[in-house]
């Protein structure tokens, strides 16, 4: 069976749309292909690697790409996920093929205040919350391939 593509697009690439893209990959990697991508791309947030390391997920070596690179490569996803706010995810742009396009609104990991630790409980909130909404997306599409 071919894996469907899904793209996860956030503001900087460095967080929202990482930790959706992993937990998918991890998750039901054999019904999916996941990459993600960033309108303005930034540097992987370090409290993401450390709650992604949590979970045996390493994206220490990960970097960050621009959605309108991913647009130009001319890649077909069947999916493409919004992280970010309603208004962030605006701004991004329509992919040619793309048979279903999603928004799933997460916190910004990137504006979190307080010490380490509680910036770190915060992510970690972040990483679960994409995590069972990842559950639920890979429940819905195995049943429905199944069909």
């Amino acid at each position: 069976m071919r894996k469907q593509k899904v793209l996860f697009i956030c503001v900087h690439n460095s967080a929202r749309s990482q930790m959706a893209a992993e937990l998918l990959n991890k998750s039901c990697g054999e019904l999916f292909e996941a990459k993600s991508a960033g309108l303005e791309p930034g540097t992987i947030n370090l409290l993401v690697v450390e709650a992604l390391r949590e979970l045996g997920i390493d994206i220490s070596k990960n970097t960050t790409q621009r959605v309108f690179d991913v647009w130009k490569s001319g890649q077909i996803f069947q999916f493409v996920v919004t992280v970010c706010s309603e208004a962030e995810g605006e701004g991004c742009p329509i992919f040619p093929g793309v048979t279903t396009r999603l928004h799933w609104a997460f916190d910004d990991p990137s504006k979190f205040t307080g010490t380490h630790e509680e910036r770190l409980e915060k992510t970690r909130r972040v990483r679960d919350e994409i995590r069972g909404k990842i559950d639920s997306f890979c429940e819905e599409h195995c049943v429905a391939d199944k069909v």
